[in-house]
């Protein structure tokens, strides 16, 4: 398998942009992370040192220098604060698949950001990378998460039975996929391409 630099790209919503981690998100990103109410549905405890937050973006940047996928950064466009991020990544240019993730912090919950801001990624993924498949995962009691991804047109496949243990905790994963074929785009998502220096779902960091 191939793999090439994927150039971040630069998306906007009418009330989003998705754009490349700066090293200037690493404080909003860390506040975020480190809450244990935003992240009591996640795969990982939450973070206890700013460092991961710098990780993080190296990370990002990594995934993108890698070919394995893109994660932006989302900011709501109205005041250009920092609201999470949203990610496609494991990227497989054979089999044109790859996995959705994103993570919101709990002021931006309920506001249908997440479904906005995974619409117009999906979009651009769709029209960009030529995918067919599209997967996610989520706890099973994160039923907002669940509601989002149906929203965009998943169907759950199946049940990840005890597939997550986080600090003694054991919980079930719901798997949903996306088809190209069932893909229904929103006419109000618009994304422009602008090549960059490069409610949660979970997702591989």
């Amino acid at each position: 398998m191939t793999r090439m630099s994927l150039p971040t790209p630069t998306l906007d919503t009418a009330r989003l942009r998705l754009r490349p981690f700066d090293d200037a998100d690493a404080n909003d990103l860390f506040a975020m992370h480190s809450s244990a109410h935003v992240l009591r549905y996640w795969d990982a405890p939450p973070w206890s040192e700013r460092r991961r937050a710098e990780q993080f973006i190296a990370a990002c940047r990594q995934m993108a220098d890698g070919g394995t996928g893109a994660r932006l950064a989302v900011d709501r466009a109205s005041d250009g604060a920092f609201i999470g991020w949203c990610s496609l990544n494991r990227w497989n240019p054979d089999y044109r698949s790859a996995s959705l993730g994103y993570c919101f912090n709990e002021a931006a919950w309920g506001h249908g950001y997440a479904t906005e801001a995974a619409r117009v990624l999906l979009q651009w993924a769709f029209d960009t990378l030529d995918l067919n498949r599209v997967q996610a995962e989520t706890d099973t009691r994160n039923v907002a998460s669940a509601r989002v991804l149906e929203k965009l047109g998943f169907v759950r496949e199946g049940t990840l039975r005890e597939d997550c243990v986080v600090n003694g905790e054991v919980s079930d994963s719901w798997v949903y996929g996306l088809i190209r074929r069932e893909w229904r785009p929103s006419s109000g998502a618009e994304w422009v391409p602008k090549e960059g220096s490069a409610d949660t779902v979970a997702a591989a960091w």
